[in-house]
């Protein structure tokens, strides 16, 4: 049982740490097309829908918190800092709706560090 109970928690957290690592990998594409946003023609598309794909990874980050958590019988903060961070994607996106960069860029840099800790402590 007991043997059952630790391997279906290893699975949670590598479950877990793959979910951070795409949403880390999302938010630096989103830092590569910000860039191209403003040198090309087809930057502007390109962040609308890298956008969408960060958001899901988030919701995905917090899925996985959640099923390494419960199920898994693991600590409740990581399903906290996953919570937190897909509140800062909803406020980055309306952000970036609404065309606020003086504090979309910053969000965004602060977003990645966060992400990049979270994986590191992982």
């Amino acid at each position: 049982m007991t043997t059952q109970v630790t391997a279906n928690a290893e699975r949670g957290f590598s479950f877990l740490r793959m979910a951070i690592a795409l949403q880390t990998l999302t938010i630096f594409l989103q830092a590569v097309s910000a860039g191209l946003l403003l040198t090309s023609a087809y930057g502007e598309t390109l962040h609308g829908v890298g956008a969408r794909v960060m958001y899901g990874a988030s919701m995905l980050y917090l899925l996985a918190a959640v099923l390494a958590w419960k199920p898994g019988g693991g600590s409740p903060r990581p399903v906290r800092h996953a919570s937190g961070f897909l509140v800062l994607a909803s406020v980055q996106v309306v952000l970036g709706i609404a065309h606020v960069p003086s504090v979309h860029l910053p969000l965004g840099v602060l977003m990645f560090g966060l992400s990049v800790l979270a994986l590191v402590r992982r």
